[in-house]
C-alpha cells in the first residue's frame, strides 16, 4: 500500500500528540482498565479461611481428605479489537470531526497495546465494512493501524454498526476487549452489540458534537443529513425550535445510553471542542476500580 508524505507525517503528529498520554494513562493502570482474555489454572493448594468455597476442589478434597481450592491468573496476552465508524454522521463537528477525534483515540488505545506487547486491530466502517485489520503484536503493526484509520476514506456515508458488530463476534475467537467508537446514530446494533458482550469485554465510546443538541441562534439554515443528503429548513432564531431540537437530542443521548447499558456495555462520552485525555483517564480510572471491586 502506497501511502503519501502527508499521511505519515499525520501519523508521526498524532504519535507525538498522545504519547505523554499513553505513558501516564496506562502505564500502571492498563492491565486494571483492560483485563485479559480470561482466567487460566495456575494450582490447588490447601484451603485457608476467607478463600471462597465456590473454588474448593471437590475431587481432590475427597481424594486427600482436606479441602483443597483451585487458583487462577489472568492470562497475560490481550486481544484490543477497536470498531471505528466513519460513516458520514462523524464527518461533522469542529474544530475536529467525530471522526477525527475517533481516530485520535484509537491511536491512543492501538500504541497502550503496542507499548504492553498486546494484540491490536481495527475494524473501519460505514455502510459497509471497508477494512479489516487483524489483530497482532509490536509497535510497527500498531502505527499501521494508526496509518490506515488516518488514511481511511469511505466509499458509503450511511452507517451500518450492527453488521460490524456481528463481524467482529465471527472473526474473534477468544475473549477480547472491543472497544467501540461511534456517535451510534444507526438502527438494529442493539441485539448485534448484547451477543457480542456476551463472550467479549465490550467499551462504547460515544462521540458527539455539542451543536447536534444546542444549535446557535443563527436565524434560517438549511442542515443536510449527512448521511441520506437530504435537506430541510430549520429557523434556529426560534427558542421553540431550539428547545425541541435539544429535547430530541437529548431523548436520544437517553435511549442510546440505556441501549448499550442492557446490552452489558461500558460507556464513555467524549466530545469534539474539548479535551479527551481526562474524561478519558476518569473513565478508565472508574473501570478499574470497578473490575477491582469484581
Amino acid at each position: 500500500m502506497s501511502v503519501s508524505p502527508e499521511i505519515l507525517k499525520q501519523v508521526r503528529a498524532i504519535e507525538l500528540r498522545t504519547r505523554g498520554l499513553v505513558g501516564s494513562l496506562f502505564a500502571g493502570e492498563y492491565r486494571s482498565v483492560f483485563r485479559g482474555q480470561g482466567m487460566e489454572f495456575a494450582e490447588v493448594r490447601a484451603y485457608e479461611a476467607g478463600d471462597d468455597i465456590r473454588a474448593i476442589d471437590w475431587n481432590v478434597t475427597a481424594r486427600l481428605g482436606s479441602p483443597f481450592v483451585k487458583t487462577f491468573t489472568e492470562e497475560r496476552e490481550l486481544t484490543l479489537m477497536l470498531l471505528v465508524d466513519q460513516s458520514g454522521s462523524t464527518r461533522f463537528g469542529e474544530p475536529v470531526t467525530k471522526a477525527a477525534l475517533s481516530v485520535e483515540v484509537a491511536a491512543v488505545l492501538a500504541l497502550a497495546a503496542a507499548y504492553h506487547t498486546d494484540r491490536v486491530g481495527a475494524l473501519l466502517f460505514a455502510d459497509e465494512i471497508e477494512r479489516v485489520i487483524p489483530p497482532r503484536k509490536g509497535r510497527r503493526h500498531a502505527l499501521r493501524v494508526i496509518r490506515d484509520l488516518v488514511a481511511f476514506e469511505p466509499a458509503g456515508r450511511r452507517t451500518n454498526l450492527a453488521a460490524s458488530l456481528s463481524y467482529a463476534s465471527r472473526l474473534l475467537r477468544h475473549r477480547s476487549v472491543v472497544v467501540v467508537l461511534s456517535d451510534f446514530i444507526a438502527e438494529g446494533w442493539e441485539r448485534p452489540l448484547r451477543r457480542l458482550a456476551a463472550r467479549h469485554d465490550v467499551v462504547a465510546i460515544m462521540v458527539d458534537d455539542p451543536r447536534e443538541s444546542a444549535l446557535p441562534a443563527s436565524g434560517w439554515i438549511e442542515i443536510e443529513d449527512a448521511e441520506s443528503g437530504r435537506r430541510v429548513l430549520v429557523d434556529t432564531g426560534s427558542r421553540e425550535v431550539r428547545r425541541r431540537l435539544a429535547e430530541l437530542a437529548d431523548g436520544r443521548r437517553h435511549d442510546r445510553g440505556r441501549m448499550l447499558a442492557a446490552a452489558g456495555a461500558d460507556q464513555l462520552s467524549l466530545t469534539t471542542g474539548a479535551d479527551y485525555a481526562l474524561p478519558l483517564r476518569r473513565a478508565f480510572a472508574a473501570r478499574a476500580r470497578r473490575l477491582h471491586r469484581a
